[in-house]
């Protein structure tokens, strides 16, 4: 090969490299183009149990216990397994036993075949007893109510395994571990549930739902587990996370990356390697299961990836939400109305019908509590909603319950001082007060007797644990996290199985919310209107990363906020039209929902002639701006910047938002990466409302489109 045609193919690895792309996947054969037809099957034979759905595959097998072997990744060819585990653990009234697993394996860094029919059972373990089949039944029985981008429930197939004890001690105790296997995504959702049908309650302190020996990121002589990489082809989120962060990672409160010291021939001298995870929330102790009840884990979502790209990555776990949580995909174009009277509101519900708007929240601030359990205040606002619903519009409003001091009977307590006034934010009623109650079934009653459509659950419960032993919702400390979640969880549900949208700043998707804060800090709002606009856009290039656009709310105060000046605020709304038009497209072109939050949208008909225009435009590529998107080149402020959004199930297949934060115009020759658009020969590119012009597409699936885009300005591309 000559060395000009060997240099071309490297620059074609390396590029596609860049764009999260393996050199062994085209958009034929990639499931994040393509949905592929295999559906989820799983096989039960006397020693074998085996989940495959085309994308991964995952195996067991039956011996004098069962014990997962197998776990692997058909894109990248990558085998996970290296070592036998137990299915998971749980502690109960005292004594801790392992649930199902095969013993004796004593090469710990890889495994082979042979070798399982020679494996044991533990002499205390669970054991396995039979298994079922059964199709998946949606998790929460969600009602959309507002624009959606999936409306379909997943489907696939679930594994039941069950078990019994060997202990005489817990004659009539029952543990079911659960495997959901899903259609189209390399994903499994597994959780565990310990059955009580003794005689006796049983006291349960701690419940392990996952444990997995896997192959190794990483060797090195020396380090820490803390030091070393952890493997990268599996993704793990559980519904259990929180703190505010507006990322998962940060909020996760279950992963356990450890060291297995039973995998002696590990490079590591002081077996410290971290190739071993467990998942379980440490604050979960003194759990009572009465007589014929359950406690069920959380929920383990294992999504195995096949990139180290950030960007194919990221793809991939807004592809699990998009498909396991389709509630995140819903997006209302919502306002904030900042409210001192019933007459503001009706006045802006009819703004949001004469521009486009599809619901009002009343923001932090307004004369609206929902707390006010009087007649005359749930029928005020009854009929308020009345009146939006009349005009097609959804009402919804601020509720908060974090961050705020009730008494020192309902506050949360600190074990070390035995004292309020310590929680995650200072001071906090707890969840399991006669108040925290109290408020949840006010919460529930409002929606009930006003209908209204959303709720902005502001704090919602952080993690506090709680020292009371009067508190009626938990026993003392160590049970307070895990009931106190519980209640959070269950009002969630109970609000989004009856079509109530629901906005709270910390990670409950996976339990029934909608929407997460974009990740901005509040203070930048008082900076000026030129420094917003490039802020805004680092905020949405950086807080779409792991979420898609649908989950996350963005920011536009119309009055002053957190401080700043004249040049910081946007009313008189008619004296800075060109800074509020851009702000929308801003959001509206990234499909990111900004909370506009003042008194009103408009307060000229040229201003109101702006708002109409730009929600008309957002409505007409609605679908491809909600679509996946794929990060050009953050802000800097000092050259052009954009994304790219893809999706090739759409007649559009992308649509590129590009803007000049510079004081001239500019000429630039972009590169578009359109592998994720599933073109693979041509694409037809207009520049706005323009004529298309047609485009090959180079080896690497990208094109170089020359561009205009005016000073401060903005233009965008459709991809056909």
């Amino acid at each position: 090969m000559k060395k000009s045609c060997i240099l071309a193919h490297l620059i074609f690895i390396i590029t596609l490299s860049h764009w999260g792309i393996s050199q062994n996947i085209t958009p034929l054969k990639d499931w994040l183009v393509k949905p592929i037809s295999e559906k989820s099957s799983i096989k039960i034979t006397d020693n074998q149990v085996v989940l495959y759905n085309g994308l991964l595959r995952r195996s067991f097998f039956i011996g004098e216990n069962i014990g997962c072997y197998d776990y692997f990744n058909h894109a990248s060819q990558q085998q996970l397994i290296r070592s036998i585990k137990p299915e998971g653990s749980v502690k109960i009234n005292g004594k801790s036993y392992h649930i199902g697993g095969l013993n004796g394996q004593t090469e710990n860094a890889y495994l082979k075949p042979e070798w399982l029919k020679n494996l044991k059972k533990g002499n205390n373990d669970f054991v396995y007893q039979s298994a079922e089949i059964k199709p998946i039944e949606p998790f929460i029985n969600w009602k959309a109510s507002t624009w959606t981008a999936n409306r379909q429930q997943p489907t696939g197939k679930r594994l039941i395994l069950n078990f019994i004890a060997q202990d005489n001690n817990l004659a009539g105790i029952k543990i079911q571990v659960n495997y959901e296997l899903y259609d189209g995504i390399p994903l499994i959702i597994k959780w565990v549930e310990v059955i009580n049908n003794s005689a006796s309650t049983i006291i349960v302190d701690g419940l392990v739902n996952e444990i997995l020996g896997l192959v190794e990121e990483e060797s090195a002589v020396v380090g820490k587990v803390s030091e070393m990489k952890v493997q990268h082809g599996i993704y793990l989120e559980t519904n259990y996370a929180f703190n505010n962060a507006m990322r998962y990672d940060i909020s996760d409160q279950t992963t356990h990356w450890l060291a297995d010291s039973t995998y002696t021939s590990q490079v590591n001298y002081n077996y410290d390697t971290p190739c071993l995870v467990e998942i379980y929330p440490e604050k979960v102790a003194n759990i009572k299961i009465t007589k014929g009840s359950s406690l069920k884990s959380v929920r383990t979502h294992e999504l195995l990836m096949d990139s180290y790209d950030r960007q194919r990555r990221g793809l991939m776990i807004r592809k699990m939400y998009r498909t396991i949580a389709p509630w995140t995909t819903q997006n209302p174009i919502f306002m904030h109305l900042v409210s001192k009277n019933d007459e503001q509101v009706l006045k802006c519900i009819e703004q949001c019908a004469a521009t486009g708007y599809e619901a009002l929240i009343l923001s932090f601030g307004s004369h609206l509590n929902m707390e006010d359990m009087s007649e005359e205040n749930l029928n005020r606002w009854k009929k308020i909603a009345e009146k939006a619903h009349s005009k097609g519009i959804q009402i919804g409003g601020y509720s908060l319950f974090s961050s705020r001091r009730i008494d020192d009977e309902n506050d949360v307590v600190d074990p070390v001082t035995g004292k309020t006034g310590h929680a995650f934010f200072g001071n906090a009623p707890c969840f399991g007060s006669k108040w925290g109650l109290a408020y949840r079934d006010k919460i529930k009653r409002f929606f009930e007797e006003t209908h209204f459509d959303i709720w902005e659950n502001d704090g919602p419960y952080p993690g506090d644990v709680c020292a009371s032993t009067t508190h009626p919702g938990h026993e003392g400390l160590a049970d307070s996290q895990w009931k106190q979640m519980n209640i959070q969880k269950e009002l969630y549900h109970w609000l989004n199985e009856r079509g109530v949208y629901i906005n709270a700043p910390d990670w409950y998707f996976l339990d029934g919310t909608h929407k997460i804060a974009l990740g901005y800090r509040e203070v930048n709002f008082s900076l000026s209107r030129s420094q917003q606009r490039i802020l805004n856009r680092q905020n949405i290039h950086d807080g779409t990363q792991e979420k898609t656009a649908s989950m996350s709310w963005g920011f536009v105060p119309l009055t002053q906020y957190q401080g700043g000046g004249a040049d910081a605020i946007l009313e008189p709304l008619s004296e800075h039209l060109p800074d509020y038009e851009q702000l929308m497209m801003i959001y509206y072109g990234a499909g990111v929902q900004a909370c506009y939050r003042g008194p009103q949208l408009y307060d000229t008909d040229i201003t109101k002639a702006v708002v109409q225009k730009s929600i008309s435009w957002y409505k007409k590529y609605r679908d491809i701006l909600n679509a996946d998107m794929i990060q050009l080149r953050r802000a800097d402020g000092r050259d052009w910047d954009g994304l790219l959004h893809v999706a090739p199930h759409l007649a559009q297949k992308g649509l590129a938002m590009l803007y000049n934060p510079t004081a001239e115009t500019i000429e630039r020759t972009i590169t578009l990466p359109l592998y994720y658009t599933g073109l693979s020969k041509q694409a037809r590119v207009r520049e706005k409302e323009g004529v298309a012009k047609t485009y090959t597409l180079n080896r690497d699936y990208s094109i170089q489109v020359k561009v205009k885009i005016p000073a401060e300005g903005y233009t965008w591309l459709v991809i056909e």
